[in-house]
């Protein structure tokens, strides 16, 4: 599913995450969602989300529902 769009994310959902040290290797990180930080409804790069082990970086994959 798409990680560009905030309506996709919610709170306990396992996805992939590009962390801003991270952006350009592109290393992706997995973890469980327990914050959206974007507002906006759509973000070309990801949504900013904040893992439950405090990690922040942008929706590149939503691995389950």
């Amino acid at each position: 599913m798409d990680g560009t769009r905030r309506i996709n994310i919610k709170p306990g959902l396992l996805v992939s995450i590009v962390l801003k040290q991270d952006q350009r290797t592109n290393t992706l990180t997995e973890g469980i969602v327990k914050d959206i930080l974007t507002n906006s409804p759509v973000h070309p790069h990801g949504i900013k989300v904040r893992l439950e082990d405090g990690q922040v970086g942008r929706v590149k994959k939503i691995m389950e529902e």
